[in-house]
């Protein structure tokens, strides 16, 4: 039985570490800021210029000039500071980021990720992507296994325009879990989703790795 989107995101956060600065991308990566383990300090931080984002909030508690980068509303901590756009990015490339959760649309076996754009349909812009992909010291991708249509997500080479080459240390999806120790090895699969056989992913997966 595959992982939900939340379940996902509990998986994710099992990578967080006490004293962390963590960057969340748009769609399931966000779901991480509600599954940050109880008794451990972590600051979200988003491109928009914010350090401490709080749990989402509920819908009494919204307040609409409060977001994130995906333009979600959010809530912040006692904590929480603001800055500027600039500030924030000169976070990110001065390798001040410990992790950071991206979605893809694609991820290739050698660790490249396309995640920005799809050639033929609007976008609003290239976003922070290929900056964390650059700077953060983890890179960790959250998506699901396969496409709408059935076609494999984690792949031998990218097809769509890269974000980042050889920067993706971890990918969870929806019924499996592959990591790396480092850029130059392999991807091994190294957990499953509860009820997902070895035999399941190799069926649902192009790119090479090791079981």
């Amino acid at each position: 039985m595959a992982w939900t989107r939340d379940e996902m995101a509990a998986r994710a956060a099992k990578e967080l570490q006490d004293g962390f600065y963590v960057n969340l991308g748009i769609g399931i990566p966000t779901l991480v800021a509600n599954q940050i383990p109880p008794g451990m300090e972590v600051t979200l931080q988003s491109e928009n210029g914010m350090l401490g984002i709080g749990p989402f909030p509920y819908d009494d508690e919204v307040e609409p000039d409060l977001i994130n980068a995906g333009k979600q509303t959010i809530s912040e901590l006692p904590q929480s500071c603001y800055f500027s756009s600039s500030d924030s990015f000169a976070m990110i490339r001065g390798g001040h980021i410990d992790l950071t959760v991206l979605g893809a649309m694609e991820v290739a076996e050698n660790g490249d990720i396309a995640n920005w754009m799809i050639p033929g349909k609007m976008i609003k812009g290239m976003g922070g992507a290929m900056d964390l992909v650059a700077g953060v010291k983890k890179i960790i991708v959250v998506m699901e296994h396969n496409a709408k249509d059935g076609s494999p997500k984690f792949i031998p080479e990218c097809t769509l325009p890269l974000t980042g080459k050889n920067v993706v240390d971890m990918i969870i999806t929806d019924l499996a879990v592959f990591a790396r120790p480092d850029h130059h090895s392999p991807f091994k699969l190294i957990e499953l989703a509860p009820g997902v056989t070895a035999e399941e992913i190799a069926a649902k997966t192009t790119a090479h790795y090791i079981r």
